[in-house]
């Protein structure tokens, strides 16, 4: 280092100067008092440094000042300097004028040796490169010129490709080798950026029409993002950097990087490409290894399904059990994603309102998975259950892969939605479709049309919902675990609405309990005499009525608080709806009650039988399918072959008989009607009545055997609710009065019967009796 030296000190941010460089300055007031400084001293020198935001400067450049004058056109003074050496800057100090002083110590040149001659050497033919790219031929020729390595070097401060903060590091960098290999690093990849940019251009112009201008922006546009690739969201060097970052398996992996090969290899004007990045997007989005951990605590699960919903201890014991088995098979150590069979798929049968849609909310929580729901009533297209064809306009995949996507793991819990509304026509069998996502044995290996790759639905929790599980394809319904949900009993329905309706609908309302009350006893009344469905949904709408009018008087009068009772009933709701008619309906012979399961859920149905003068014959009305009518064929030839044991005179019925089943306009059919038509020609023939306590369901032969039928639990819940106290049953059916609730089967006398002649010994009313009434 050379001796220390005191100099005015100029900070500038614009132009760096480095040693070499005669640039103009224009003067501030701090720039006047420097040069003023500096020409008064005997040196005549000043210090230059560069003041950039980021921090104080280290080195600067002692200059000498060739010129000072007026800027052209009169707007201000400006000085000419020539940087001259490099100097680390010392302390401040003191010194003549408004200049600020500092004390500075020259940084000599080092000696020049091989090395740096040959980086010189590799700079200067980097920097010749680019300057007969520009043409710059005046200035080739002072670089020509130039032998020293370290002024080579510094003409870099003219360059306009680097930075002030890049010049800066060049005038702190006291070794020349070190400056260099910087500089042709830098230099280098310059002169690569401008050949790209100059290829573009070149690209641009060779495929222009010269008269077209939008033409040549265009091709810019489109060449500049060919070759940035980044710079484009659509292009194909991104979407193979998402699928590098993406967790895939491997053969998704695979499958996506040739969907990108065919992309980067497609034109642009080709509509390939918009199908690619559709299906790469699809891909990307999926879930592909991502799953929820399941709830391993059996009692809490249960807690949960137990504070959403009332009664259902099939569908409630089913999931913990599939709990229960996952959480053991994860203790042992065996795998509980994937695999065969691993997933649930159930079907919740049963009447509207029953509560069989929002139990599976209920049940992804108590899981701890994502729920998503999936209707499917009024679907007839396969494509809604397998995706479309990606060849087709508009193509999606199918319901399954969307839902999947939308919980966002592998393994949510799916609700299908109204299974049994599922139709068909030309453009497939939806239904079908639906047999290879249901099979636990195959949706390991599911396969979307839209995405042509294999996705594992076996770890997926499955709930199907149906109204009517006649509806559903057998083969459907052989891959699912069918739960009857049949309706609810009286008790049962006060014990929802007082815990569940209620406190949601005063909350729609905006009351409190203590506002407005509603006693177990008008609760009762309602699902006795209001109602008559086997779900809750009526019930709710009263209950919503009922607040309502207590909201407007609330509204009048603040400050009672309201009990809606019994009596109070009919000024909130009007009279009631349903009132007990089977005495009234069978109050003359020739009528008996019967019972049967409708898309609603069970009901009574009462059938009527008589016989006018006229050719002997059967005539049949109330709209009756088939089997119906087929039934009162057979209970018709039964009662004409057993006319003396069932003390029949035969005359009786070679009449012309009349068999009508009321409420015409609903198609009705069956076969388990078969007894009530034997009780109610019987009944007919001999004039006794039917008892109105009496309900009955069955199908019969021709020889008088009692069949088994189907929906005893719905049917039995009807007769509760009509008040009805004995019941005729199949005795084949008895075993499923275990799924019976107790208190139906403690209001009801259940009586399996084999032969019909034993329910018409007990449904009909002594002769002597109805000859009594009668008189």
């Amino acid at each position: 280092m050379a001796q220390a030296q005191s100099l005015p000190v100029l900070f500038i941010a614009d132009p760096i100067v480095l040693p070499g460089m005669v640039v103009p300055i224009a003067l501030d007031d701090a720039a006047q008092a420097a040069v003023d400084a500096a020409r008064a001293s005997e040196s005549g020198k000043l210090l230059i440094a560069p003041r950039l935001d980021d921090r104080y400067p280290t080195h600067g450049v002692i200059a000498s000042i060739v010129q000072v004058g007026r800027i052209a056109g009169g707007a201000g003074s400006a000085a000419v300097v020539r940087g001259e050496r490099r100097a680390h800057i010392g302390t401040g100090t003191t010194g003549p004028g408004a200049a600020l002083w500092v004390e500075v110590e020259e940084i000599a040149d080092v000696e020049v040796t091989d090395d740096v001659k040959t980086l010189a050497a590799e700079y200067k033919k980097l920097l010749l490169a680019m300057l007969q790219r520009r043409e710059a031929w005046q200035i080739i020729d002072y670089v020509n010129q130039l032998t020293d390595p370290s002024a080579l070097a510094d003409t870099s401060g003219y360059a306009s490709y680097l930075t002030d903060i890049e010049k800066r590091q060049l005038l702190e960098t006291t070794d020349v080798a070190e400056r260099l290999r910087v500089l042709i690093d830098w230099t280098s990849s310059h002169l690569a950026e401008t050949e790209v940019n100059d290829k573009i251009a070149d690209d641009v112009r060779s495929g222009m029409e010269k008269t077209q201008k939008e033409f040549l922006l265009r091709q810019q546009l489109a060449a500049i993002r060919k070759e940035l690739g980044e710079g484009e969201p659509d292009g194909s060097d991104d979407y193979r950097a998402r699928i590098e970052a993406a967790d895939l398996p491997e053969k998704v992996r695979e499958a996506a990087l040739r969907e990108v090969g065919k992309l980067e290899r497609s034109s642009e004007q080709s509509p390939e490409g918009g199908w690619i990045r559709t299906w790469l997007d699809t891909v990307l989005d999926l879930p592909w290894n991502v799953s929820t951990e399941d709830s391993t605590d059996l009692k809490a699960a249960r807690d949960i399904l137990d504070a959403d919903h009332h009664g259902l201890d099939d569908v409630k014991d089913r999931i913990v059990e599939y709990l229960a088995v996952r959480a053991r098979r994860s203790q042992r150590g065996m795998a509980v994603v994937g695999g065969r069979g691993s997933g649930a798929v159930m079907v919740l049968a049963g009447p509207p309102g029953v509560g069989k849609t929002s139990l599976g909310e209920s049940v992804a929580r108590a899981l701890g998975r994502k729920f998503v729901r999936v209707a499917l009533g009024g679907v007839r297209d396969e494509a809604e259950i397998r995706g479309h064809r990606r060849t087709y306009v508009g193509a999606l995949p199918g319901r399954l892969v969307r839902a999947i996507g939308e919980a966002g793991s592998m393994n949510p819990v799916v609700l299908l939605d109204e299974i049994d509304k599922v139709g068909s026509d030309y453009r497939g069998d939806p239904s079908a479709a639906l047999l290879e996502v249901l099979d636990p044995a195959q949706n390991h290996t599911f396969r979307d049309h839209y995405l042509d790759l294999d996705l594992d639905l076996s770890d997926v929790v499955f709930l199907a919902t149906a109204n009517v599980i006649e509806n559903i394809p057998s083969a459907l319904l052989d891959r699912m675990e069918l739960v009857q949900i049949d309706g609810y009993t009286e008790d049962d329905k006060v014990a929802i609405a007082r815990d569940f309706l209620l406190p949601r609908q005063r909350d729609r309302a905006a009351l409190t309990a203590e506002e407005v009350a509603v006693t177990d006893a008008a609760l009762r009344k309602i699902a006795a005499d209001y109602t008559r469905e086997p779900g809750m949904r009526q019930f709710e709408r009263l209950l919503a009525k009922a607040l309502r009018k207590a909201t407007t008087k609330l509204a009048d009068n603040p400050l009672v608080n309201l009990v809606i009772d019994e009596p109070d009933l009919v000024g909130y709701l009007g009279r009631p709806r349903f009132t007990p008619e089977s005495e009234e309906r069978t109050a003359v012979p020739g009528v008996a009650t019967g019972l049967a399961v409708t898309g609603l859920g069970g009901d009574v149905l009462f059938i009527e039988a008589n016989s006018n003068d006229g050719e002997s014959g059967l005539a049949l009305t109330g709209q009756l399918g088939d089997v119906m009518k087929e039934s009162a064929q057979i209970a018709l030839s039964y009662v004409r072959a057993h006319a003396e044991q069932l003390g029949v005179d035969p005359k009786a019925l070679d009449r012309r008989i009349h068999v009508h089943v009321p409420a015409g306009a609903v198609p009705k059919d069956g076969p388990s009607a078969g007894v009530t038509m034997v009780t109610a020609l019987v009944s007919m023939a001999t004039g006794r009545k039917v008892r109105a306590d009496v309900g009955m369901t069955g199908e019969v032969t021709l020889n008088g055997r009692v069949l088994p039928i189907g929906g005893v639990k719905q049917k039995l819940l009807a007769a509760q609710r009509a008040g009805l106290s004995t019941v005729f049953i199949p005795a084949r059916n008895e075993p499923d009065l275990d799924d019976v609730p107790a208190e139906v089967l403690e209001a009801l006398e259940v009586k399996p019967m084999t032969d019909v002649a034993d329910i018409i010994a007990q449904a009909l009313e002594p002769a002597a009796e109805t000859v009594t009434v009668a008189a």
